[in-house]
């Protein structure tokens, strides 16, 4: 059951390239199969169709299914946690739901927001999560049909990872600063299904954010979570390991990995961030064995890589951006491109799109050499990654949901 749902929503995505479901669009890897995305733009430029305002702060990334975009965001300070649609075509709030209401949110880091995670829509249903301050499921009318309150843990700097759904489940870390864990919830109630307790290094710091991975190897699905000191594959109908790989100097490890030639590729953590390429078909520790390259240099602490064909694209925080061949680590360009990095990297419509935290975005050809197509600038501060549909990108601003189209020619 789990196998056909993860296959049937991957079938989706040639069907309905309106959509972008959630965090990292459909395949949770930055793809996008559109045709038609805009290439250039400014604050004042004719093809902005439209500017939303969106009370209070979320660094949760819009994401998009039936003509609707969701977020979520925090007002009073953090005490109000809310669900926002927008009609993606004429750019109305549709809902504006407050999930939960609180005393006080916690604390959180000054990049950081309390409403960080990204939503995850399936069909009728959305599924909004806020770390230990709550995760619920609301209709696409705006009912909250359920709230899980229980989980509670110390993330040190607000929540950050996002949740995915994996057949009848979904799944999020709780990777806090004590007895750090993976969990699933049953989608339809809300209640916990299985938790897998972590291994962390005990010398080192325990937190983390990393949004888990669902992959497909073999006639098998498994879903891969970094933490803090290691990587674990998991059985996503029990939660048990499948394999791992430790590493040291990982934790708050943010980027979410990404799959492809057999492989799992990935960033390690905060102080010293190591990109890995891991082979997926071992079993037990495979540390010693299934780790196929690594990379130091230009390893990004927050932005996800992006793996297009052969060459696996990474932008560090300091904004230089890395090419690399994905089967051996060889690097073929690096270059400064300019600007802070948090928010992940798309492919949309054969070209690579860097969202900088200042609001620019450089366009760039995919290939061995580097080619800058252009670079845009919206002049407002942003953390959240885009979301493009056909003929149409959503970036979300501090401030503003804007709607920017291709140009007419």
């Amino acid at each position: 059951m789990i196998k056909t749902a993860i296959v049937c929503l991957l079938l989706q995505v040639s069907v309905h390239a309106q959509d972008w479901p959630q965090f990292r669009g459909p395949e949770g890897q930055g793809l996008s199969k559109v045709a038609s995305a805009p290439v250039k733009w400014s604050d004042s430029s004719p093809n902005v169709k439209w500017k939303v305002a969106i009370d209070g702060l979320g660094w949760s990334s819009p994401v998009v299914q039936d003509n609707r975009v969701w977020m979520t965001t925090a007002t009073e300070g953090g005490k109000s946690l809310r669900a926002i649609c927008v009609d993606a075509a004429a750019g109305k709030i549709l809902h504006n739901v407050e999930v939960f209401r609180l005393e006080s949110p916690g604390p959180k880091h000054g990049k950081n927001s309390f409403a960080s995670p990204t939503p995850v829509l399936d069909k009728d249903r959305v599924y909004v999560h806020f770390g230990p301050n709550g995760t619920a499921c609301l209709a696409t009318d705006g009912k909250v049909l359920w709230k899980q309150q229980s989980l509670k843990y110390n993330p040190v700097h607000g929540a950050g990872s996002s949740p995915v759904l994996v057949g009848e489940a979904l799944l999020f870390t709780c990777d806090g600063v004590e007895s750090p864990y993976l969990i699933a919830l049953d989608r339809k109630t809300g209640n916990p299904r299985w938790k897998a307790a972590r291994e962390p290094n005990p010398d080192q710091k325990k937190f983390s954010f990393c949004t888990p991975l669902p992959i497909e190897v073999g006639k098998t699905i498994q879903v891969v979570s970094p933490f803090a000191g290691g990587v674990t594959s998991y059985d996503p109908a029990t939660g048990r390991p499948i394999w791992h790989v430790r590493y040291v100097n990982g934790y708050s490890v943010v980027p979410r990995p990404v799959y492809g030639h057999g492989m799992i590729y990935l960033s390690t953590g905060f102080d010293t961030p190591t990109m890995l390429a891991i082979k997926v078909d071992g079993k037990g520790d495979v540390t010693e064995t299934h780790v196929a390259w690594k990379l130091d240099k230009g390893a990004p602490r927050n932005s996800s890589p992006l793996l297009v064909g052969e060459e696996l694209y990474i932008v560090s925080d300091q904004g230089v951006a890395t090419c690399i061949e994905a089967k051996t680590g060889k690097v073929h360009w690096q270059e400064r491109i300019g600007g802070n990095f948090s928010a992940s990297p798309v492919f949309v419509a054969g070209n690579l799109y860097f969202l900088s935290e200042e609001g620019v975005t450089t366009v760039v050809k995919p290939g061995t050499t580097f080619t800058q197509v252009a670079k845009n600038e919206l002049k407002a501060k942003t953390f959240a990654s885009p979301a493009p549909i056909e003929g149409a990108m959503f970036f979300r601003t501090e401030k503003e949901l804007l709607r920017i189209e291709a140009e007419t020619k």
